[in-house]
């Protein structure tokens, strides 16, 4: 499998940890020249989906190493609602990582539009919060954005793998958590609509609002709402996916103290 490529999920990894160290523990068996990217928050920005943002992910120093090691950063500007005049505040941010190798995962299609126009050098891919779950969508998706992120249960729909025409184009999970089994995955609108509000703000508001929204109401996971039984990370045969000619894998990493559902 000598052109399989990764991109590495950096949710739980703390600023002041080196990446190097960090894909080290946490990814000890995918040499650092597979490691086609990796994704998580870099500084502050509305336009933050899918997982609540607290702090950045991704620091300075490591930016450095891996554009040293031709390894690109993918931003998840995932949030589900977007304003032109939004876009244009956070111009900043992707004039700044605006370079060759680097991508954006994106979920709004007008979005998309409006950063392949002025952002030509940026990759999008098509988020999983999309929920492409379909040749059909796949082919939509394909006409838009550069790659695309399928769902973790689409891994176990071999008839539809199998019938994917642009198989490079197509992002797998390489492992899965929680989304894999949820019967309903309310969390990525809700988190959207929080991160809206607080993706400018400081720690301290942000950490007070979270607590709030996601600890006492609870009302933001199908987990809280209809509990099921949780296990570790579930890891897929990607030798069997890589046969079928896919080549893109994203991975996400266990977080010590918690389970995800499969």
């Amino acid at each position: 499998m000598k052109d399989t490529i990764y991109t590495i999920s950096a949710r739980g990894k703390k600023l002041n940890q080196p990446v190097k160290e960090y894909f080290k523990t946490f990814f000890p068996n995918i040499p650092l020249n597979k490691i086609d990217s990796i994704f998580g928050f870099v500084e502050k920005s509305s336009l933050y989906g899918g997982r609540p943002f607290f702090r950045p992910q991704i620091s300075e120093k490591d930016y450095q190493f891996l554009q040293n090691h031709n390894i690109g950063i993918r931003i998840p500007l995932t949030n589900h609602y977007v304003s032109e005049k939004e876009y244009k505040r956070n111009k900043p941010l992707l004039d700044k990582y605006h370079k060759k190798g680097n991508s954006l995962i994106v979920t709004n299609d007008t979005l998309a539009r409006w950063i392949k126009i002025d952002y030509p050098k940026y990759k999008i891919e098509a988020s999983i919060l999309k929920e492409i779950d379909s040749t059909e969508k796949i082919y939509e998706a394909l006409k838009l954005y550069d790659t695309v992120v399928l769902p973790m249960n689409v891994n176990n729909n071999i008839k539809l793998l199998e019938a994917i025409e642009q198989k490079e184009r197509i992002t797998l999970f390489g492992n899965a958590g929680c989304a894999l089994t949820c019967p309903n995955r309310i969390c990525y609108d809700y988190i959207s609509k929080r991160n809206k509000i607080l993706g400018n703000t400081n720690l301290i508001i942000r950490s007070m609002y979270y607590y709030y929204s996601f600890f006492i109401r609870r009302k933001w996971c199908m987990h809280k709402i209809k509990p099921r039984k949780l296990h570790g990370i579930k890891d897929f045969d990607i030798d069997k996916l890589y046969n079928m000619g896919f080549k893109r894998f994203k991975m996400l990493r266990e977080h010590s103290g918690r389970k995800t559902g499969y």
